[in-house]
Order: C-alpha cells, then structure tokens, then sequence
C-alpha cells in the first residue's frame, strides 16, 4: 500500500468542485468522439465533463488551480467517491491510473478518447465501475492552446477539421515545461500529481515524422534508466501484455515511437530519451509506469482516436488485474532510492542495434518540381515489412556520488519553492553554523544560441564539488537524499543532469563575473606577480609559446595572470548549493 501523505489533506482545500452550469451550453454529441473528423472547443469539452460528474456519484470533476489562460486545471476521476479527501486517500492507496491530454491541444486523440472513457464508464453497471482502479483524467493540459483553435497549425496532420495550437497562453510548449515550471499549468499538474500518486502515467500524443503503417506507437522510459523493479515490471510484464492485447482485442500493433537514427529507413530506428523535462521523464522520476502514445498523424482522426482509446482501455484493464505487483515493484524502488552510493546520468544512445522487423512503407528519392531537388516519397500502397536496425540501448555517460544532503541557500527562493510543490521533505537551517561541505563550482558550459521555452538552457556542463568550510545561514535548506523523492533530487540539484535547475537557468548570476581590471593599472601588478611565483610565471611562459592567439591578445595575456591573482572573485562559478556526504 502507498503511505499516506498528510500533507495531501491540506491540499483538498484547493479541490473545488466545478460549478453545474458553464456560460455557453454546447453539446459534442458522444456518437461523433470516435467516428467524426472532428474535436470538442473548450466549452463543449468542459459542458461534457460537468454533465456526466452531476449525473453519476462514482464521477468527480475537480478545479486543480489555474492555467497561463486564467481558467482552471480540471481533473476528473473515476470511481471516485462521495467526499473529496476520501477519493484522494483512495487514489494514494489503491492503483490509480492519470490520463494527460492535450499538452499539445493540435495533438487531440486523447481528449476525444478519454471523454469516451468517461462516457462508457457512466453507463458500465455497478459491479464494472467498483472493479475499475481509480482513473484520474485531465480533459485539456493546455487550455491556452486549446483556445487557440484554427485548421492550419498542422500542416503535416490528417484532421480534425479544427484544433488547438501547441503553444500555451505564453506561448510555451508545455512538454518542455516539467522540471522548470515556468507556467501556472505546471504548479496545477504538480499539485495533481502528487495529490493522486500515479501508479500509471500516460500521455497522449499524435506522431509528427516517417510514414508507415502502424497507427499506434508508444514512448516508454531508458530503459537502462529505470530501477529494477519498475523496469521488469513495464518491459517484462506491461508491454508484453500491450503487444498480445492490443492487436488481439482492437488491432492495433503496440509498437515503438519511430525516430529515424538518419534521414531514411535504411540507418535504422533508435529508441527516444524522455528526460525530465517532459510529462512522461517527470513521471519516472517518482517511480511511476509512464507511457507517451503517439497515434499516427497521417492516419484518418477516428482511427488514431479510436487506437489511442485501445490504449488507455488495455493500461487500465492491466492496472485493476496487477494492482499488487504495481504497488510491490514501486515500494521496491522507493526503497532503492534511499540506497544509492552512485547512479548514471547524461544517458547516451549507444552503437548497439538489435534487428527488427517494421511494417512500412516502399519509398524512394524523386526531384522535387519545386526545389529541383530530392524530396523523399512513400508510397502507401506498397506496404512492406523491413528488417531494421534498431538501437535501444542506452549508456550512461558519467556517473555522481550520492551525497547524504544537498544544501540550498535561503537566497534560491525560487528552488526551494518547487521543492514544496513537489513534496521534497527539507528541514530549515536554525542557528547559523559552521560546517564542513562540499560546494559546487561550474567549470564549463554550453548555451543554446536563442530562448528556448523561455530559458537560455544550458549543456554540455561540467562541474567540480570543492570541498570547504563553510558558515551555512539561518533558513538555508538541508535535503536530506533518503527519502522517495530521492530520484528528483538529484536529477535537479546536479548541475550535470541534463535537466538539472543549473541547466534550466535558476542560478545563471552565479555564473556571470562581477568584478574585472583596468589594464593599465593592471600590467604593474601583472608583471610584480610573474616576478614572485615561479609557478605561475613558467605556467603563463609555456601558454606564451604554446598558443599563437593567446601570446597575440594583450588582454587575454593579462587576463590569464588575474584568474590565477588574489585580486580574481573567488565566488566566481560557485553555486549556492552544497553537498555533504
């Protein structure tokens, strides 16, 4: 059984109960969901899912907090109960299954799925809705995007007539958005999130890249990635089940998200890495089952609805009948995690490839009457099953020590309150103090060269923990590593996690140096300095007639004997984050 969290009863005071009536009553008629070219506006969604939770007692629909667009993140669940604090309590010790749709609202599949799901559900009879595990379902993650609506964002996508945009309110992409939370929908989520403890995550997308048959694929974790126990559980039990019953029951294949390793079939496929920053990398990192779905965007819109509905019918239908061996294999890697001496990170694909066979389609390279150059083409009449090679494996390219504590200054407002949200327990620092740590100085990094989802995210960054002695301040935070949210921890105060808050710009002033020289004045105290260290005169001499550029630059010369000065900042690079071991 999962344990209980206290600290979740505070949160039903922010759990409304959505009003009975919206401002304009349109009806999306259920017969349309699966079998029209067309997705439900906002008001027809939100109409929908207030009727069928004022008409059922087993249907709840809840305000989670507000969006970017000033309108509430909804949740409804599914075998809920009466009182709203007893349907959490009931979702954080028994299977529970969350359902995210429309993070990309032009990607709708699961927002007409689920709201099938909803449907059928209400008019199950009794017996079927008490055996169903607990089903939470957002209706829309986006709801900026989704009122955004138009017919042309899509260019590459068959239908629906109309849809939302991938943008939020501020323009975000929302699936960039998990670990930096630079929108209010975040905040939302994660108060959901934890609030239900998810034993199964899925997200629902629709595929923008080759052509071929399949209608369904699907995004899991690294595996490499993932504790033993979840990994077994998903890819010896889970996905086995998905690949015998999906084709068997709906007829659909269950088969691997398709990214190209070049620009054609014949370089093979390779697995894709979800880190963090994504809804289904979020959800690994509290030990939760995560799927991404990705129905085909070529394929008619019923079609690819209808798959994705498979999909979360065949993941609930495999919840209610392994609850205990879900709920045993997540204990045990909560376990795990108070554990570790030393975990992987900055996971890279590797050159292994296994050979799979994959239904395509014939292709070829012709002229483009446009460009005069080579254009690819498939042809969906010439169906074909390809032996390719496929690279799933995974390695990790570094490794981190697993301290006892991490330290976060009183000053990193902005950390220590996404460690609230997402429940990380921490004690404050009473008494100013003396202590022996470790803190972390930045040696290099990488930027992207323009914003991305509103940051400079930083790369490729390299890192050193100085040991020192230091005075840690009263309200400076202690996060002690043992705990559930050990994984999270340390994906975010690492900077070499490629998601860590460092690379996601938290701490960027850190980073930038304050204090420079005249060179004029300079050059005296330069030169009295080369004159008294020996080292550092034959370190600068050697630099001198080993790099051309650098004996050709007066100022970087001059600045080459200031970094090694009295006079260089030493906080220069030093973050406000300590570790101890």
């Amino acid at each position: 059984m999962k344990e209980n969290c206290l600290m979740c009863f505070c949160l039903i005071a922010l759990f409304f109960l959505v009003n009975e009536t919206v401002a304009q009553e349109t009806v999306f008629k259920v017969e349309d969901l699966m079998t029209s070219n067309r997705t439900p506006t906002y008001d027809e969604m939100v109409f929908f899912y207030e009727k069928y939770a004022n008409e059922n007692p087993r249907i709840a629909l809840y305000q989670m907090g507000t969006t970017d667009a000033g309108k509430p993140l909804l949740l409804c669940v599914l075998n809920a109960l009466p009182d709203s604090a007893k349907t959490f309590e009931k979702a954080r010790n028994s299977a529970v299954l969350l359902v995210n749709n429309g993070i990309h609202p032009g990607e709708p599949c699961g927002i007409n799925a689920s709201m099938q799901l909803v449907h059928e559900y209400a008019y199950a009879d009794e017996q079927t809705q008490k055996n169903f595990p607990v089903v939470g379902i957002i209706p829309s993650y986006n709801i900026g995007g989704m009122l955004n609506r138009s017919s042309t964002s899509r260019a590459n996508q068959n239908g629906p007539e109309e849809y939302g945009f991938r943008g939020n309110a501020r323009n975000l992409d929302l699936n960039r958005d998990f670990i930096k939370t630079g929108s209010e929908n975040m905040v939302a989520f994660a108060t959901l999130f934890h609030a239900l403890d998810p034993d199964v995550f899925i997200d629902t997308h629709t595929s923008n890249g080759a052509d071929y048959q399949y209608t369904m694929t699907y995004i899991a974790p690294v595996k490499e990635r993932l504790p033993e126990p979840i990994r077994t559980i998903q890819f010896e039990n889970c996905i086995p089940y998905m690949e015998k019953s999906l084709p068997q029951k709906w007829g659909y294949d269950f088969f691997p998200y398709v990214s190209l390793k070049g620009k054609t079939l014949e370089d093979g496929i390779y697995s894709f890495n979800g880190t963090p920053r994504y809804a289904m990398g979020y959800a690994e990192l509290f030990h939760t089952i995560s799927f991404t779905t990705e129905a085909h965007m070529l394929k008619p819109f019923p079609d690819r609805v209808r798959s994705t509905f498979a999909v979360i019918m065949e993941l609930i239908a495999w919840t209610m009948n392994n609850e205990s061996e879900i709920e045993a294999a997540r204990e045990k890697t909560k376990k795990l995690s108070w554990n570790q001496s030393r975990i992987g990170v900055n996971y890279k694909l590797s050159n292994e490839a296994t050979s799979v066979d994959f239904k395509g389609y014939k292709w070829r390279y012709e002229k483009s009457e446009i460009t005069e150059q080579p254009r690819l083409k498939y042809f969906r009449d010439s169906a074909e099953v390809f032996n390719l090679n496929s690279f799933e494996t995974h390695v990790a390219s570094d490794s981190i020590t697993v301290p006892a504590f991490y330290i976060v200054r009183r000053t990193e407002g902005d950390i220590i309150s996404l460690l609230d949200l997402n429940k990380v327990e921490y004690k404050y620092v009473k008494n100013d103090s003396l202590i022996r740590a470790e803190q972390c100085r930045i040696q290099s990094f990488e930027s992207v060269n323009k914003p991305y989802e509103g940051r400079f995210l930083h790369f490729n960054t390299q890192a050193e923990w100085e040991p020192v002695e230091v005075v840690l301040n009263s309200g400076d935070v202690v996060v002690p590593v043992k705990q559930d949210k050990a994984t999270y921890i340390l994906a975010i105060l690492d900077p070499r996690q490629p998601d860590s808050f460092f690379n996601w710009s938290f701490m960027d002033s850190y980073v930038q140096q304050k204090e420079y020289f005249s060179p004029y004045v300079f050059e005296d105290i330069a030169t009295e300095l080369l004159g008294t260290n020996r080292e550092l005169r034959e370190d600068f001499r050697r630099k001198q007639k080993e790099d051309p550029e650098f004996s050709s630059n007066r100022w970087e010369q001059l600045y080459f004997i200031y970094k090694r000065s009295p006079y260089f900042e030493p906080t220069h690079n030093l973050l406000p984050i300590l570790r101890v071991q």
